[in-house]
């Protein structure tokens, strides 16, 4: 065989990796035959059909691309058709409720089993523990740091709100639990309630009892549930897989009606109010969220964002903490998080975990008080604080909740829950830059608490070494 059909390593592996190259091949193995001391330098590459179908799928355009494109449609959809927003509520919304109604289906039995299939792979109930008080602390953290950016921000731009008359409102407060209620509320009276009403404290305390007990048992005679509850766990994800390809058209039913019911009140009066809100979403996340992945998460806030990107589209569109869940898993795992902690924390955050709604009652308090002629005191603005941190817990994930914080908030500090009818008419544009905030922070949290535990883990490897 002659000098020039002698060819390098390089220039093998160009051959082999395009498939219309692949008459070379042949000579490619010829050369190999006579000269065998090359095959240790040579990779073989097999083109199969599996393989050209994996490439094929690297150009596909990826989940967060087709669900950005279906944003974009949805609101220029929305905008042209504000003349027939009924048109759009009946016969474009009903679609991206039926994909909603998927997601809230497939989430509750993917928390209870990914919740058991993580206690049991910990084994160690101490470790739960751990995480749990972990998530509550860092929770209740970002959401003081939350409401404070919505009182500071809001006064900052007090002068600038518009002046809405407060005659003849009225507004109906749904009343609030007390806090002996919201205790006695995160406990089951029976099996089935909590799964049918989508209850995820209760789900969780569910999964928490069902997966100490089986820890407890013992290996020799729960290895036949540990194994039941591992495949349950891995068909469920499966099943929220398929849902998930359905993503871009959901987004485009579930904000198409939204923008064309409220394209013109968002250039209205209460335009300075919602940006207000808006700008300390963004603050909120950029630096807030930014600091605590990079300086405790060990991660890169743009690796962040970018992973996280789909689950923030959703977020935007669906206006449900819940619902979005399905999607955070998949995004949180894939920048390294730990199935076993965010199958824990993110269920958590989707309940207890309001930054988003910590911010709007911040801003609203103070738009609301500024109606009214109130200034608020720093003493109030303090109690606000308080008030919307310890209420987070037991706010359901679900659209429109806000609405009960804040009576809470507006009643703390003395101010007519009446003033709530000045922003109901857009809050649904309030929720979708607040559910945004509050699974970006649920999303946050698991990459922080994955990362202390493998740092806690590392050293009680170190210890036992």
């Amino acid at each position: 065989m002659g000098g020039n059909e002698i060819l390098s390593l390089k220039k093998v592996i160009f051959l082999l990796i395009h498939p219309e190259n692949s008459a070379m091949i042949g000579k490619v193995a010829l050369f190999l035959d006579v000269y065998p001391e090359y095959k240790c330098e040579t990779y073989r590459f097999r083109f199969s059909e599996s393989e050209n179908t994996k490439m094929k799928k690297k150009k596909k355009l990826s989940l967060a691309g087709q669900i950005f494109i279906a944003l974009i449609l949805a609101i220029i959809a929305g905008l042209l058709m504000q003349s027939h927003a009924e048109f759009a509520e009946n016969y474009i919304k009903p679609f991206g409720t039926i994909f909603l109604n998927l997601l809230k289906f497939i989430v509750v039995p993917i928390v209870l089993f990914s919740i058991m299939s993580g206690i049991i792979s910990m084994s160690d109930i101490k470790k739960v523990g751990s995480i749990g008080l972990k998530t509550v602390i860092y929770y209740f953290c970002t959401t003081a740091f939350a409401i404070t950016f919505g009182l500071l921000f809001g006064n900052l731009f007090k002068n600038a709100f518009p002046v809405v008359a407060t005659t003849d409102l009225s507004y109906e407060v749904t009343e609030a639990p007390s806090l002996m209620d919201t205790i006695v509320n995160i406990f089951p009276s029976n099996f089935i309630a909590p799964m049918s009403e989508s209850n995820m404290l209760q789900v969780i305390v569910m999964a928490l009892i069902f997966g100490f007990s089986i820890i407890l048992i013992g290996s020799e005679k729960n290895s036949r549930l540990v194994t039941a509850i591992n495949d349950l766990n891995e068909v469920f994800m499966k099943s929220m897989e398929l849902i998930l390809k359905l993503s871009p058209i959901g987004v485009f039913c579930l904000l198409c009606p939204v923008i064309a019911a409220n394209g013109s009140n968002i250039i209205a009066s209460l335009a300075m109010v919602l940006l207000t809100a808006y700008l300390c979403y963004v603050i909120h996340v950029a630096v807030v969220y930014s600091l605590a992945v990079k300086a405790i998460g060990g991660l890169s806030p743009l690796k962040f964002f970018k992973g996280m990107l789909p689950a923030m589209m959703f977020a935007f569109s669906s206006s449900s903490s819940v619902g979005t869940l399905p999607i955070n898993l998949e995004c949180v795992e894939g920048l390294g998080a730990s199935r076993e902690i965010s199958s824990f924390v993110l269920p958590l955050g989707a309940t207890i975990n309001m930054d988003g709604t910590a911010i709007y009652q911040g801003v609203c308090a103070i738009f609301i008080a500024s109606c009214y002629g109130i200034t608020l005191t720093p003493t109030q603005m303090l109690t606000v604080v308080l008030t919307a941190t310890l209420a987070s817990i037991g706010t359901a994930g679900v659209p429109g909740a806000g609405m009960v914080m804040l009576a809470m908030v507006l009643t703390s500090v003395g101010l007519p829950v009446d003033g709530i009818a000045l922003v109901a008419g857009v809050d649904r544009i309030f929720d979708m830059g607040r559910t945004v905030v509050n699974i970006t922070g649920d999303a946050s949290c698991c990459i922080v608490v994955s990362n202390l535990e493998k740092k806690r883990e590392a050293r009680k490897s170190a210890r036992n070494a």
